[in-house]
């Protein structure tokens, strides 16, 4: 799941290889993208301070995420660690 917004440079930055991991995984995950404006009581159900925020759901269960805009290896390893 991916947290963001419209007005978030980092966000729009790392938006392009959050879409391109979805490509990349397509049949072994779903990548969800909520803005964090249009659903304000959503990140706080799960503690968001900062966007962008990254978050791994596995059986429903929270199992790993990252804030801040890194890279697209760390997103791949991340991933990779848990499909």
């Amino acid at each position: 799941m991916d947290f963001w917004a419209e007005w978030c440079q980092p966000c729009l930055r790392l938006g392009p290889t959050v879409d391109a991991l979805a490509a990349e995984y397509e049949g072994k995950l779903i990548v969800a993208k909520m803005n964090v404006d249009e659903n304000p009581s959503v990140p706080t159900q799960f503690g968001i301070r900062g966007i962008p925020t990254l978050m791994i759901f596995k059986d429903g269960a929270l199992v790993d995420s990252v804030v801040g805009a890194v890279d697209k290896g760390t997103l791949k390893r991340m991933i990779d660690s848990h499909v």
